[in-house]
């Protein structure tokens, strides 16, 4: 699939192609660098999320409006869904499954989405796929995930500072703000020093919390009777509609399940596959385990079992530290993760353009999106000030995440299925498992809807429908300007038909169909009928691959004496800058005219915003309104902000 962008006011994609076959399976995805370097890479980025989950957990388990911690058969229970949710969501379906279906080695939700075949996501009109519109949901909800993930987890690991004495009850909050406010603060230096950091900091972190769990484990070893699912089933038997209920909870220890596969092009499947099994999941267990130990021992401990685990106030001072460095890093992990996602979507046309700038010379992926993070920032602030503690919190964070969880299931099926053409049986059995523990988390997550969980539905909703609309925008704009286009064909008979008035100098249009005359070159020859002596066509291609060979990156042609077209290839996750394109087109062309006295026109749309288009007139407002605060074409590209000319035109959707 390919995309390609007229960069104006509104990129205008064609019609969506098919994709390949499934790809072979890769050990690193393409990714350089020795085992263990990939290794300690992934286990500093991709796993903070996921490895802070027993700060709160076990608590919500246990919390308020959880179970009674003093009866056995609750822990046995609990533990049990803790062991087969680790096992079967993020060991089976994310690690073993999930992380065969990538992209020239890249992961995540829109990744997945261009393996699905072109008519089941084709936008045709205000007719959108249905497997667009369920990535579009699911990567809506990943935004409400990256705006609670920083909060709770930050939140949760100060809280710490309440057992050590209890009046730094009150410091609790503003340290977390102070925090949040200074990680926030940071991201436009970017995270390629402190990246460096990661690593070591998470393997002291999953090191110590597995030997905190074996500590306690090692004092109530016959606790381990709850791998067996048998455990699980007598708590859904004894508890019954509470227990199902419970499940909201029970689905905050796989809480960065999506992460593993959306940071697998950073890392490659091999290392994030080590790094799982040799370290992550013992951990974990261990320090679930160790906590049910401990509860069973002293029920008091149910209140704040994680930092009970360390009595000593030294220790637990330096428990505390390193949570917080944990939380740091894992809520680093979530905003770089919406970076990347809103590069994708915007990239691929789900997203209105947006200033994104590298922070590394080394690592493509390392991005900042000013707009973005500082919107998230806002966002956790806020939540930080309303609810104030982690536990009333932990009930807004299970709704995205299972959402988001339910959807891939869904989305993967239609990739096995008619993709990678797996038998009906293999296919649907598959879809059945994962959709058999899917289902009951998100129906679990729904019930503390009115308690929290509306917050990640609010914004996702938002984000939706913002996506949405742009995505039907563009379409119509495309269809408004394929109704009036004119091919190269034809625009060579109108030039000798009608010869236009040449003046000296070289003029680039920045076009969106390689094939046809951009529109901006047709209205400057209907209103002054004047065209430079040079005329350079350019095309930007979002294709459907993150990165796009050096080798395979221009296409330079010669339509006529003094018409030259130039088509540049990129991938979704790569920042196009045109005046370096056309400096090294310019080197395969004879051009005559000096690129530093070259003009760029590039078209500048508004909208009418009635009811007598084809879009609501509410959602061609809120499709103008996003296409006039866009970011500045002139910045997003590079571009010589002198040499370039806007051409305005006003149109009806």
């Amino acid at each position: 699939m390919s995309e390609e962008v007229a960069p104006g006011a509104v990129e205008i994609p064609p019609p969506l192609a098919t994709e390949p076959d499934e790809p072979e399976p890769a050990d690193t995805g393409g990714v350089h660098g020795s085992y263990a370097a990939l290794t300690l890479g992934a286990l500093g980025v991709v796993f903070g999320d996921i490895g802070t989950s027993p700060l709160y957990t076990v608590q919500e388990c246990f919390g308020e409006h959880g179970v009674t911690a003093g009866l056995r058969d609750n822990v046995l229970g609990i533990l049990s869904l803790f062991f087969w949710s680790l096992t079967l969501v993020v060991t089976l379906k994310y690690v073993t499954v999930l992380m065969r279906a990538d992209n020239k080695g890249e992961g995540g939700i829109m990744a997945l989405l261009s393996l699905v075949p072109a008519e089941q996501r084709r936008i045709i009109g205000t007719s959108v796929g249905w497997v667009t519109v369920l990535v579009l949901i699911g990567a809506s909800l990943l935004f409400g995930d990256g705006v609670i993930t920083p909060a709770i987890s930050v939140l949760s690991a100060i809280e710490g500072l309440k057992l050590i004495d209890p009046n730094l009850a009150n410091y609790v909050v503003p340290i977390t703000v102070g925090i949040l406010i200074a990680l926030f603060g940071i991201q436009s230096h970017g995270t390629g020093g402190l990246g460096k950091l990661f690593g070591p900091i998470m393997v002291c972190w999953f090191v110590t919390i597995g030997a905190l769990g074996m500590i306690h484990l090692w004092e109530n070893p016959s606790i381990l009777v709850a791998v067996s699912p048998v455990h699980a089933a007598s708590f859904f038997y004894h508890n019954g509609y509470h227990g199902f209920v419970l499940l909201g909870s029970v689905v905050l220890c796989v809480t960065g399940g999506e992460a593993l596969y959306a940071d697998m092009g950073h890392f490659g499947k091999g290392p994030i596959r080590l790094a799982w099994g040799a370290l992550v999941f013992p951990a974990l267990l261990l320090n679930y385990f160790g906590q049910g130990a401990l509860i069973l021992q002293n029920s008091g401990a149910a209140s704040a079992p994680f930092f009970s685990m360390v009595s000593h106030p030294g220790a637990r001072i330096a428990l505390v530290i390193l949570a917080t460095a944990a939380t740091v890093i894992a809520s680093q992990g979530l905003i770089s993760a919406v970076f990347s996602l809103t590069h994708q979507a915007m990239r691929l046309g789900y997203f209105p353009r947006v200033m994104v700038t590298h922070t590394s010379q080394e690592m493509e992926g390392q991005i900042y999106v000013p707009a973005v993070n500082w919107a998230l920032g806002l966002a956790c602030l806020t939540l930080v000030l309303i609810f104030r503690e982690s536990a009333r919190l932990a009930a807004a964070f299970g709704l995205a995440v299972s959402g988001t969880m339910g959807l891939t299931s869904v989305i993967l099926h239609s990739v096995t299925r008619n993709t990678w053409k797996w038998p009906a049986w293999k296919s649907h059995g598959l879809l059945i498992l994962f959709l058999s523990f899917d289902i009951p988390f998100f129906a679990a997550t729904c019930t503390k809807f009115v308690d929290g969980g509306y917050i990640p539905f609010v914004i996702g909703a938002f984000v939706f429908v913002c996506m949405w609309t742009w995505s039907i925008g563009r379409c119509l704009l495309r269809e408004h300007y394929q109704a009036h286009e004119v091919n190269c064909e034809q625009l060579r008979r109108m030039l000798k038909e009608q010869p236009p008035v040449r003046t000296p100098g070289l003029s680039i249009y920045l076009a969106s169909n390689r094939d046809v005359a951009p529109p901006v070159l047709l209205i400057q020859l209907q209103r002054f009928r004047g065209l430079s002596e040079e005329i350079l066509f350019l095309t930007i291609t979002s294709e459907s691959v993150p990165y796009v060979p050096e080798a395979e990156r221009l296409e330079v042609q010669i339509l006529d004496e003094g018409y030259y077209r130039v088509v540049a290839h990129y991938g979704f996750m790569e920042l196009p800058n045109i005046p370096s394109i056309v400096k090294r087109a310019a080197r395969r062309l004879p051009l005559r005219h000096q690129l530093s006295n070259a003009t760029y026109f590039i078209g500048r749309e508004t909208f009418a915003a009635t009811n007598s288009g084809r879009m609501r007139a509410w959602q061609e407002r809120l499709f103008a309104f996003m296409a006039r605060n866009s970011a500045d074409i002139t910045m997003v590209f590079d571009l010589p902000s002198d040499q370039v000319v806007e051409v305005g035109s006003r149109l009806e959707l």
